[in-house]
Protein backbone atom coordinates (compact mmCIF):
# COMPACT_ATOMS: atom_id res chain seq x y z
CA UNK A 1 0.00 0.00 0.00
CA UNK A 2 1.43 3.32 -0.95
CA UNK A 3 2.02 6.14 1.41
CA UNK A 4 1.09 8.29 -1.56
CA UNK A 5 -2.29 10.41 -1.27
CA UNK A 6 -3.12 11.99 -4.77
CA UNK A 7 -5.75 14.86 -4.93
CA UNK A 8 -7.45 16.14 -7.83
CA UNK A 9 -9.95 19.32 -8.46
CA UNK A 10 -13.78 18.73 -9.32
CA UNK A 11 -13.67 19.38 -12.65
CA UNK A 12 -10.98 20.32 -13.61
CA UNK A 13 -8.00 17.62 -15.22
CA UNK A 14 -4.51 17.85 -16.63
CA UNK A 15 -6.05 16.67 -20.08
CA UNK A 16 -4.30 13.53 -21.47
CA UNK A 17 -1.15 13.82 -19.00
CA UNK A 18 -1.13 11.50 -16.36
CA UNK A 19 -0.45 13.04 -13.59
CA UNK A 20 -2.57 13.96 -10.33
CA UNK A 21 -3.53 17.53 -9.31
CA UNK A 22 -1.21 17.32 -6.50
CA UNK A 23 0.51 14.75 -3.86
CA UNK A 24 1.14 14.38 -0.67
CA UNK A 25 3.40 11.68 1.67
CA UNK A 26 3.10 12.33 5.71
CA UNK A 27 2.68 15.86 5.83
CA UNK A 28 4.24 17.07 2.85
CA UNK A 29 1.61 18.56 0.19
CA UNK A 30 2.43 19.83 -3.29
CA UNK A 31 0.89 20.90 -6.06
CA UNK A 32 1.55 20.09 -10.35
CA UNK A 33 0.59 23.16 -12.24
CA UNK A 34 -2.66 24.84 -11.13
CA UNK A 35 -4.53 25.97 -14.15
CA UNK A 36 -7.21 28.58 -14.39
CA UNK A 37 -9.77 26.38 -15.89
CA UNK A 38 -13.21 26.59 -15.26
CA UNK A 39 -14.41 24.28 -13.30
CA UNK A 40 -18.11 23.95 -14.46
CA UNK A 41 -16.22 23.28 -18.17
CA UNK A 42 -12.91 22.10 -17.98
CA UNK A 43 -12.08 25.22 -20.23
CA UNK A 44 -9.44 27.50 -20.01
CA UNK A 45 -11.44 31.25 -20.31
CA UNK A 46 -9.57 33.32 -23.25
CA UNK A 47 -9.49 36.26 -20.50
CA UNK A 48 -6.49 36.62 -17.76
CA UNK A 49 -8.48 38.14 -15.31
CA UNK A 50 -10.82 35.16 -15.50
CA UNK A 51 -8.24 32.29 -15.65
CA UNK A 52 -6.42 34.31 -12.47
CA UNK A 53 -10.31 34.26 -10.28
CA UNK A 54 -10.28 30.15 -11.46
CA UNK A 55 -6.85 29.46 -10.71
CA UNK A 56 -7.12 30.54 -6.65
CA UNK A 57 -10.63 29.33 -6.48
CA UNK A 58 -9.03 25.73 -8.37
CA UNK A 59 -6.38 26.18 -5.84
CA UNK A 60 -8.45 26.47 -2.80
CA UNK A 61 -10.94 23.28 -3.82
CA UNK A 62 -7.53 21.23 -3.93
CA UNK A 63 -6.39 22.20 -0.56
CA UNK A 64 -9.69 21.58 0.51
CA UNK A 65 -9.85 18.42 -1.36
CA UNK A 66 -6.78 17.89 0.93
CA UNK A 67 -8.33 18.66 4.31
CA UNK A 68 -5.48 21.59 3.76
CA UNK A 69 -6.39 25.16 5.56
CA UNK A 70 -4.45 28.58 3.53
CA UNK A 71 -2.02 28.92 7.10
CA UNK A 72 -0.66 25.48 6.39
CA UNK A 73 0.61 26.84 2.96
CA UNK A 74 4.34 27.06 3.04
CA UNK A 75 5.17 28.40 -0.72
CA UNK A 76 3.67 29.48 -3.87
CA UNK A 77 5.07 29.63 -7.36
CA UNK A 78 3.02 31.76 -9.71
CA UNK A 79 4.15 31.50 -13.54
CA UNK A 80 2.35 34.31 -15.30
CA UNK A 81 2.24 34.62 -18.85
CA UNK A 82 1.45 38.55 -18.68
CA UNK A 83 3.09 40.77 -16.03
CA UNK A 84 -0.13 42.70 -16.58
CA UNK A 85 -1.80 39.83 -14.41
CA UNK A 86 0.35 41.04 -11.22
CA UNK A 87 -2.30 43.17 -9.97
CA UNK A 88 -4.86 40.39 -10.46
CA UNK A 89 -2.79 37.80 -8.25
CA UNK A 90 -1.88 40.20 -5.93
CA UNK A 91 -5.75 41.05 -5.31
CA UNK A 92 -6.84 37.40 -4.39
CA UNK A 93 -3.21 37.22 -2.69
CA UNK A 94 -4.37 39.38 -0.29
CA UNK A 95 -7.95 38.42 0.27
CA UNK A 96 -5.61 35.08 1.63
CA UNK A 97 -3.11 36.54 3.32
CA UNK A 98 -4.04 40.27 4.43
CA UNK A 99 -1.61 40.09 6.94
CA UNK A 100 1.65 41.00 5.63
CA UNK A 101 3.73 39.59 8.87
CA UNK A 102 2.10 36.07 7.83
CA UNK A 103 2.23 34.99 4.19
CA UNK A 104 4.09 32.09 2.72
CA UNK A 105 6.82 32.54 0.34
CA UNK A 106 5.66 33.47 -2.77
CA UNK A 107 7.98 33.93 -6.48
CA UNK A 108 6.44 34.89 -9.60
CA UNK A 109 7.81 34.26 -13.21
CA UNK A 110 7.26 35.51 -16.32
CA UNK A 111 6.97 32.93 -19.53
CA UNK A 112 5.41 31.11 -22.07
CA UNK A 113 2.43 28.66 -20.71
CA UNK A 114 1.15 26.37 -23.15
CA UNK A 115 -2.60 26.11 -24.89
CA UNK A 116 -3.26 29.26 -23.63
CA UNK A 117 -3.04 29.51 -19.97
CA UNK A 118 -2.01 33.02 -18.49
CA UNK A 119 -1.27 31.68 -15.10
CA UNK A 120 -0.21 28.74 -12.98
CA UNK A 121 -0.03 28.27 -9.07
CA UNK A 122 2.27 25.43 -7.70
CA UNK A 123 1.55 25.38 -3.60
CA UNK A 124 3.24 23.29 -0.56
CA UNK A 125 1.83 22.98 2.53
CA UNK A 126 2.94 21.36 5.33
CA UNK A 127 -0.17 19.42 6.86
CA UNK A 128 -0.90 17.78 10.02
CA UNK A 129 -0.35 14.04 9.51
CA UNK A 130 -3.85 13.40 11.36
CA UNK A 131 -5.45 14.93 8.55
CA UNK A 132 -6.16 12.95 4.91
Amino acid sequence: MSRRQNYEIPGVDHGSAPIPMAARVGNAFHSSGIMGKDPATNTLPEDGAKQVEFVFANTRALLDAAGAELDQVVYVEVLLADNELRGEVNKYWTQWYPDQGDRPARHTTLRELPGGMKIQLQVQAQLDVANG
